[in-house]
């Protein structure tokens, strides 16, 4: 009986009309042409002239958006046709930019960019079916926690800017570990989420009159928030806490609908804040930085970050200094940290509305991907990627604009550093297949009974509708 429905979904796979994708190629062709006149107009406002092996570079943009849409032609033929591109543009302006201040980066990010595309197809080689990364639930949550421990691993961590969050060997630096690790805390999340989802929800327990949820169910996920919050409070990386504070108390919510939990959270985040300001010395740096980035002593421990990131964003205005005049090259850590307000000086206020509104679509399709599945587990999973992207965004921008304390971390897909960008498009991938998923369930349902010998095997995969509430009943 399993070979016989095995055949039949093959069958089914061969009566679905592949889609051709043509609006993936035209964006990604569009992409490739915007990246190639940003870098030519880079290059005549700093140097004057052409940037050298033009057609190389437009070659390489090019074959290799062809060959991540061929491969997804094949292997995923059903998922989101905005997501690549969208990535694309947004690391090809920030490649732009990086080439624009510091040539030598930009070679090694070309060297990432290629390896980045080599994840992607990996992970959708590997990950067939997203219900398969459910069942290693407790194995994801501890090769998270090696992640982030292994930073502290003598002669194997790094301690660079008071910060201990790279790995490598000798003085070679090779990645950050916690790139990864918050990728599969999301998975985790999302798993237990599913699984308990019901249990969170309902009270169980009555103390003093008051109905509880109880604390069996809740004490696993909150022990390994807890040690990974308290792992990135001895690494002093207060960025990536963020990220999962704000990833762990969305997603709680998201598959409870009690606003208790994000009462509980505000308490928890004004608490840790606190123990943080007075016992964590990169906690009290980044927010008296903070709340006066113009003192003398603030501007010696980093201040001059932001308040010549500042400068920069004045400079750029409404239109912007234009790509190769803009005049940011002093700025700190201009092309990782800082990056925003180089786009912001050379591409104004338009161009930075442009971008972050890319964002926004990123994070919004990633939600309307979550909306199809018809699994709570897909779901949550699509949904804390999706979040990663967007929380990630929103910290760095809005702490170069200071409204929150500046973080340091990376903006996805546009600052450099190759760990964040494998990262991102390890992302890209996950959602990539789920979206693939919920496209074959809506096809499937519209095709029509396949007849097997004397028998007509109706199609488990037939669905009566192909959008679902976020949360919703999981389909019987």
């Amino acid at each position: 009986m399993a070979a016989l429905r095995r055949k039949t979904h093959d069958d089914l796979d061969e009566r679905i009309k592949r889609p051709t994708r043509t609006t993936e190629l035209g964006l990604l062709i569009l992409s490739s042409i915007i990246v190639t006149a940003m870098y030519v107009l880079a290059s005549l406002g700093a140097k004057g002239q052409l940037p050298p092996r033009l057609w190389y570079f437009l070659g390489v943009v090019l074959g290799l958006s062809l060959v991540l849409h061929i491969f997804l032609r094949q292997n995923a033929p059903f998922s989101s046709q905005v997501l690549l591109p969208m990535a694309s543009l947004l690391n090809g302006i920030g490649f732009v930019e990086i080439a624009r201040w510091n040539p030598a980066y930009a070679e090694k990010q070309a060297v990432w960019i290629a390896v980045s595309a080599v994840v992607l197809i990996v992970v959708l080689l590997v990950v067939r079916r997203i219900r398969d990364i459910d069942r290693y639930r407790y194995l994801t949550l501890f090769g998270a926690i090696f992640l982030m421990l292994s930073p502290l691993i003598p002669h194997v961590g790094q301690n660079i800017h008071g910060a201990r969050l790279w790995v490598g060997w000798g003085s070679h630096t090779l990645f950050q570990p916690v790139e990864i690790a918050k990728i599969l805390l999301a998975i985790f999340f999302a798993s237990y989420f599913a699984a308990n989802r019901d249990m969170l929800s309902i009270s169980t327990v009555r103390i003093a009159g008051r109905g509880l949820i109880n604390f069996r169910v809740l004490f696993p996920i909150l022990a390994a928030w807890g040690f990974a919050i308290l792992v990135l409070g001895v690494e002093n990386d207060i960025g990536f806490a963020m990220i999962l504070f704000a990833l762990f108390i969305s997603m709680i919510w998201v598959a409870t609908g009690r606003l208790g939990y994000v009462g509980a959270g505000a308490l928890l985040f004004a608490t840790g804040g606190y123990f943080g300001l007075h016992f964590f010395h990169q906690v009290h740096q980044r927010i008296s930085v903070w709340l006066n980035p113009w003192m003398l002593s603030t501007w010696r421990n980093g201040g001059n970050q932001i308040g010549e990131g500042w400068f920069a964003i004045a400079a750029g205005g409404l239109t912007g200094t234009g790509l190769g005049l803009g005049r940011s090259g002093d700025i700190p850590y201009l092309t990782s940290d800082m990056i925003f307000a180089a786009i912001a000086e050379e591409l104004g206020l338009i161009g930075v509305v442009v971008i972050m509104s890319c964002f926004i679509m990123f994070v919004a399709e990633g939600i309307r991907i979550a909306q199809r599945c018809h699994s709570d587990f897909a779901r949550l999973t699509a949904l804390a990627l999706s979040l990663i992207i967007g929380f990630q965004a929103f910290f760095i921008v809005a702490g170069v604009l200071r409204i929150l304390p500046f973080t340091g971390i990376t903006l996805p897909f546009m600052a450099y550093g190759g760990s964040s960008l494998i990262a991102n498009y390890a992302i890209v991938a996950l959602l990539l297949r789920i979206s693939d998923e919920n496209g074959r369930e809506i096809v499937g349902g519209e095709v029509h009974d396949i007849a097997i010998g004397d028998r007509t095997i109706k199609e488990e995969r037939r669905r009566k509708g192909s959008v679902r509430p976020l949360l919703g009943e999981t389909p019987r």
